[in-house]
């Protein structure tokens, strides 16, 4: 009898291969993988390695899945495998009728179809119709050679080119509303293109088969982002965005990351991170997260630095509690407000994205914050009601022994902070000594307070590592200022703050800064800078006056955020982490603050 491929692939994806076969030989972690000694030939040196998706010895070439390994460790034929396994992830086993052999023809050939479209896309994305969808990626900082590798796409104008274009290959109107290509009418015929005008992304199986496509519209046009429907082959909840490439990436023990959007994992994969996923539009499901823990035991869930990035989180958590177990977690990194991780790698560079990760927290650390986010500990009642939510979330733990320490963990610190009364605030640095080449650190202060007259509302965010720079008395002046301005003023702008400086007399002081004398000001200092390009800026140049001291300062940094993780600590971190980088490969890109 014949099974069909989805049943199989179902069965693989629920069956752990590590722990079915850490029953027979006892493994120990080797980086992503597992290692022991090989039970199908006697050793003494471990040369036996299961991974994700099967195991390899080095040693007698035994190779195989996890229905391999129950028939050559146990002697079972193919089917008495399928079925104890099969009883073990409570699958039925598929009965041989023709209604079934019929339903698996009709996926092998949707999956030709989804693949022919796919090909179709990429064909409109280079061809004059596409040219507004490949302006937007290449504006969106994607190489042709990265276009390419993901099978992106141009859907066309949706009049029937899809539907003539693969009617030369036998595919019928109702194949392609099979396949989700075609939207259905009231009548339940096929009635349009469901993708028209939308830049295409192919989503792909674990095994590189095109499954379904998300479609983004440019211009102002809703829904921004539509995904395929469900169909045979396609299923919202149990398929990640990239999973294909993340299988091949974590074996070189790249860290696995899920991220909210298509350009982010895209973005990611081409700036070196080659285990980052997303869900499709929805938050983590269950079965999600399960394809996460075959690729790491420990993956990182990022989220945006704001309130939805923190309902995100929670649903995250809640979903994971019930899952975990003693080898296997999650972690949580939280981006910078304004900031999702296409932008980050696009205006700060691989390090800054780095640095989020290096920021993750873990598991019962993030829950503590989220728990508490709920309904406050500032009263009693409050703490009471806190209390609650902690030990409901650890009793939610299916693992008993973890839940306990769980609950241990939680309450350990939920009476911990009560006895504290609040964190502490930011220690300061001591100011440090004028640095050797006096005049280029002195055009460099003056720029550093340019960008921050330009852009106020960056003072928060830099003010730290600006109070330790030897300011001149103008700067000093300037920084007292609008210190004051940010800290009382309703509407943070250049105009109105340089109105509110002149007011106080510093008219000579902003002429000192804004000026174009004795060198002209780099552009992240000048009127047409973006926050984010003043920004980036500003730490570039603070890198250069710092390279002695950048990598002290980043392990600080990273030590203050680990003790009191703030959102204010993060953003440091990743901006030293930023500055640190571009010091390194003095790639500043700042022709008007120059070396002597």
């Amino acid at each position: 009898m014949r099974l069909p491929d989805s049943f199989l692939d179902e069965l693989r994806a629920r069956t752990p291969i590590a722990a079915l076969i850490g029953r027979r030989v006892k493994l120990a972690r080797s980086g992503r993988q597992w290692k022991g000694c090989c039970p199908f030939h006697g050793e003494k040196t471990p040369s036996f390695y299961v991974y994700e998706d099967g195991y390899h010895c080095f040693g007698c070439g035994a190779h195989g899945d996890a229905i391999g390994f129950v028939m050559q460790s146990q002697g079972a034929s193919f089917m008495e495998a399928v079925e104890l396994l099969a009883g073990e992830a409570g699958l039925d086993i598929p009965k041989p009728t023709e209604a079934a052999a019929e339903a698996e023809r009709v996926r092998l050939d949707l999956h030709g179809i989804l693949q022919a479209a796919a090909e179709l896309y990429q064909r409109n994305l280079f061809a004059p119709q596409g040219a507004a969808g490949l302006a937007y990626l290449r504006n969106r900082g994607l190489t042709e050679e990265t276009i390419r590798s993901w099978g992106l796409g141009w859907s066309g104008d949706g009049r029937g080119a899809l539907t003539q274009a693969l009617a030369g290959d036998d595919v019928t109107p109702a194949r392609l509303m099979e396949s989700g290509l075609l939207r259905p009418g009231e009548d339940g015929a096929p009635r349009g293109e469901l993708f028209y005008n939308r830049v295409m992304f192919p989503i792909r199986d674990r095994r590189g088969r095109v499954i379904s496509f998300g479609g983004r519209m440019l211009g102002d046009g809703q829904p921004k982002y539509v995904n395929g429907p469900e169909t045979p082959v396609f299923s919202k909840r149990r398929a990640l965005f990239g999973l294909d490439f993340a299988r091949d990436a974590v074996r070189n023990k790249t860290p696995v990351v899920a991220v909210e959007g298509y350009m982010d994992v895209i973005a990611l994969h081409q700036a070196g991170f080659g285990g980052a996923v997303a869900p499709l539009g929805t938050a983590l499901t269950a079965d999600q997260l399960e394809l996460l823990w075959q690729l790491s035991p420990v993956p990182v869930l990022c989220f945006d630095g704001d309130q939805a990035g923190a309902r995100a989180a929670a649903r995250a958590a809640d979903a994971a509690l019930p899952l975990l177990a003693p080898d296997r977690t999650i972690r949580i990194a939280t981006l910078p407000d304004g900031e999702d991780p296409d932008t980050l790698v696009r205006g700060r560079g691989a390090a800054a994205f780095n640095a989020v990760l290096d920021s993750a927290r873990p598991l019962s650390d993030a829950l503590f914050d989220l728990l508490k986010e709920v309904g406050g500990a500032a009263t009693p009642e409050q703490r009471a009601a806190f209390r609650a939510r902690l030990s409901a979330a650890a009793g939610r733990i299916g693992d008993k022994a973890l839940a306990a320490e769980y609950r241990r963990e939680l309450l350990d610190r939920f009476f911990a902070s009560t006895r504290r009364g609040g964190a502490p605030a930011p220690r300061r640095h001591a100011a440090r000594p004028v640095p050797a080449e006096a005049t280029a650190d002195a055009e460099r202060i003056r720029t550093l307070t340019a960008v921050l007259l330009r852009h106020p509302a960056l003072l928060p965010r830099v003010e730290e590592a600006y109070a330790i720079l030897p300011l001149p008395t103008r700067a000093q002046r300037l920084h007292a200022a609008v210190q004051a301005y940010v800290d009382d003023a309703e509407h943070l702008d250049f105009t109105g703050l340089i109105a509110h400086l002149t007011s106080l007399r510093l008219a000579d002081d902003c002429a000192w800064a804004l000026g174009e004398i004795p060198l002209p000001l780099p552009e992240c200092a000048g009127p047409n800078a973006t926050a984010a390009e003043a920004e980036a800026g500003w730490w570039t140049i603070y890198g250069l006056m710092r390279r002695g001291s950048l990598e002290a300062e980043v392990a600080a940094a990273r030590r203050y955020f680990e003790a009191e993780p703030s959102q204010a600590a993060q953003q440091r971190l990743i901006a030293l982490c930023a500055a640190l980088e571009s010091s390194r490969r003095g790639d500043h890109g700042l022709d008007a603050v120059t070396e002597d």
